[in-house]
């Protein structure tokens, strides 16, 4: 059955209409504009380990995220893997530490070192202690990253470029990444003081999140 003029303009106009509503259900906004919007803008691409942008050439990416009060456990993510994290099932209350090598990025070792109930805070001694010159240490705290470190361990830390590692108290927020033989401070360092004043948390200050690119050093010849 053919329609006569004006049935088939109110037709028409009927498809544009439904087409628009469509268009404007399905998008939001105001029709057509949203859907030149949403097509014209891709959305930002994503780099490894979430960064907002690739890393040079020779370079790791990383990101630290230490633990929200002691609930939420901390992550540490290095060239898109995760190092450590909850679905891992290796973090702990304390100080979470993977150990890379700074020539390869190959990670060497993962430990947790409860500093509450911990003994006397010196088994990060002997874990730190033996480095080779260049090892990558990331440090990501949970809970409570100080209680039982120890003045010995707390020297190793700044010798791996810390500085805030002097003053880290009870259920401060921490992370930070070191290197073995580092000759400045380390540029990769957080921390978030425990206040009763200012603590996102009862108890707690908020979480830390930190990412960057760290440079793979020259394999040593001979």
């Amino acid at each position: 059955l053919l329609l006569s003029g004006p049935l088939r303009a109110v037709a028409v106009l009927l498809l544009v209409g439904l087409t628009w509503l469509l268009a404007s259900a399905l998008f939001g906004g105001e029709g057509g504009s949203s859907v030149r919007h949403i097509f014209s803008e891709p959305r930002p691409r994503r780099y490894k380990c979430g960064l907002s942008a690739p890393c040079p050439a020779k370079h790791l990416a990383f990101r630290l995220v230490s633990g929200a009060a002691n609930v939420i456990g901390p992550k540490i993510c290095l060239e898109d893997k995760m190092l450590v994290s909850s679905v891992k099932n290796n973090v702990g209350r304390g100080l979470n530490i993977a150990l890379v090598n700074g020539v390869t990025g190959e990670l060497l070792d993962t430990k947790n070192f409860d500093m509450w109930a911990g003994g006397n805070g010196k088994p990060d001694n002997i874990f730190l202690r033996p480095l080779h010159e260049g090892t990558l240490v990331f440090v990501a705290s949970f809970d409570d990253p100080a209680t039982k470190l120890n003045d010995e361990s707390r020297r190793l830390f700044e010798e791996l470029g810390s500085t805030a590692v002097k003053e880290l108290a009870f259920r401060d927020s921490w992370v930070f990444v070191g290197a073995k033989g580092i000759e400045n401070k380390s540029p990769f360092e957080q921390r978030m003081k425990n206040s009763k004043t200012s603590n996102k948390y009862e108890g707690w200050p908020e979480s830390l999140e930190m990412d960057g690119c760290i440079p793979l050093r020259a394999p040593v010849e001979g």
